[in-house]
């Protein structure tokens, strides 16, 4: 299957290969990214133990999930499908990664949730999103700075009272259901890298581009809203915070 070609004749050589046909369900077996998963198990069971050693293993399985299963082929052809994967970095992998981590000061909490915010906009504005689907190094950078950015912000939300932390998470659940409503909302598809890739898988680019901000705007963002409603309870609750958890 070739490449979806760019508007200046250059293919689109997405990291998990080309978008693939229908019902093709494509497994990335790159040696160095399961070596580098290998790893990351080996030191969370060397340095971790108890709760937290659980939350490390499952961060590590959601990261092997997102880049070793076909999510990660699908995600060169649907746009929804890689808004999945990037969901899945800053939502479920970014959390968990933080509470394996030591309770402590991780710095601004305004600026942990600012960061997290621009660095997600930032990926999601179609330049930047074609430059990391046409080059390796470009898609780490995505990838790292997105996962680094949200565990940051996690970890800082983590730390801080819990007033604090309720605020910062219903600002990182607007700016995610923000950006979701664009998407949705834009009358045209604005993401080259998926002009043609979605057409096998039953989907117009621009029908595929307001499934991803869909998923943004409910699912993604609900993600921060049950956080906060989570810290919320436990300020309130017959067993409130006595300190910053």
């Amino acid at each position: 299957m070739q490449y979806p070609t760019t508007t200046s004749g250059e293919a689109w050589r997405p990291y998990c290969g080309p978008a693939p046909p229908f019902g093709e369900w494509r497994w990335n077996l790159d040696p160095v990214l399961l070596l580098l998963l290998a790893a990351a198990t080996g030191l969370v069971l060397w340095r971790l133990e108890g709760r937290r050693r659980g939350y490390g293993l499952a961060a590590v399985a959601v990261l092997a999930f997102g880049f070793v299963s076909p999510l990660c082929a699908l995600s060169s052809a649907l746009f929804s499908a890689r808004t999945v994967h990037h969901v899945l970095l800053v939502g479920v992998a970014a959390p968990l990664l933080a509470a394996a981590l030591p309770v402590r000061r991780y710095g601004s909490l305004i600026l942990a949730t600012a960061v997290q915010a621009v660095v997600f906009w930032a990926w999601h504005a179609p330049d930047a999103y074609g430059a990391a689907l046409s080059n390796d190094a470009v898609y780490w950078v995505m990838q790292i700075s997105l996962l680094a950015s949200a565990v940051w912000f996690w970890c800082a939300a983590r730390s801080a009272s819990a007033p604090a932390a309720v605020i910062a998470l219903l600002a990182a659940m607007l700016a995610m259901g923000l950006l979701g409503a664009v998407l949705t909302f834009t009358g045209q598809a604005v993401y080259a890298p998926h002009a043609y890739s979605t057409l096998a898988w039953g989907l117009t680019p621009l029908e595929d581009q307001q499934a991803a901000g869909l998923i943004m705007w409910a699912p993604a963002a609900a993600l921060y809203l049950f956080a906060a409603l989570w810290r919320l309870g436990r300020m309130i609750g017959p067993d409130a915070e006595a300190h910053p958890a």
